[in-house]
């Protein structure tokens, strides 16, 4: 098998992702560091950011087009592309997330354990929560957010939180499959049991015995 041609023709790439949006990875490191030519295949698909230049994965300009970006439902995702300096961009970390949530887990350390851009991404992806500084997972409205956006993110929460009533009912009234994390005390809870039964059967299996063995909640669970 050959290895592709490297296109080296400015106006015969340039024409390419105008049109398409591809043809970056196959170009020449000269026209990977050219401006016109990056810009127009972002447009189509910010993840192409991959094949830029190192230069052009720092200018603020084309990394914020590329969070923008739709192509392919990709809008956000290009973060994990851009230069480590923009990165830690808190206007550009928030474009991302805002964008898509699951875009947090290429910011920096630093905006990871910043209260207003993990909140944005969990209001977007709740399971973004993941990759949240500790004190943001012990944190309860960010929890909250997370858990009313997917109910799954509970296992990111802090042990404290698996164990809060309000935390844990609105965890498996969104999904009842994150009645596996509550704290034990919760799992033999009937009300936050009944509450994720009713969303999805088969969480009774996380229930406690005692509660597995309700007649209620057994047929509920078998309906």
């Amino acid at each position: 098998m050959t290895d592709n041609k490297i296109i080296t023709d400015r106006e015969e790439l340039l024409e390419k992702v105008k049109f398409t949006g591809l043809g970056l990875k196959d170009a020449s490191d000269t026209l990977k560091a050219d401006r016109e030519i990056v810009l127009e295949a972002i447009k189509f698909n910010g993840i192409q950011l991959v094949h830029a230049s190192d230069t052009l994965k720092a200018d603020r300009e084309i990394v914020l087009l590329a969070l923008r970006s739709y192509g392919y439902g990709t809008a956000g995702l290009a973060l994990q592309y851009a230069d480590d300096s923009l990165k830690a961009d808190r206007e550009i970390v928030l474009v991302a997330v805002k964008n898509n949530g699951y875009a947090l887990k290429a910011a920096s350390d630093t905006l990871k354990a910043d209260r207003e851009v993990v909140l944005e991404a969990v209001k977007k992806d709740g399971l973004a929560l993941e990759f949240a500084s500790d004190t943001l997972k012990a944190d309860r409205e960010v929890v909250l957010e997370a858990v009313r956006n997917d109910g799954y993110a509970l296992q990111y929460a802090s042990d404290t939180l698996k164990a809060d009533r309000e935390v844990v009912l609105e965890a498996v009234k969104q999904n009842g499959y994150a009645l596996e994390y509550a704290s034990d005390s919760l799992q033999a809870d009937r009300e936050v049991v009944l509450e994720a039964v009713k969303s999805y059967g088969r969480a009774l299996q996380y229930a406690s015995e005692e509660l597995q063995n309700d007649p209620e909640l057994k047929k509920l669970a078998e309906g």
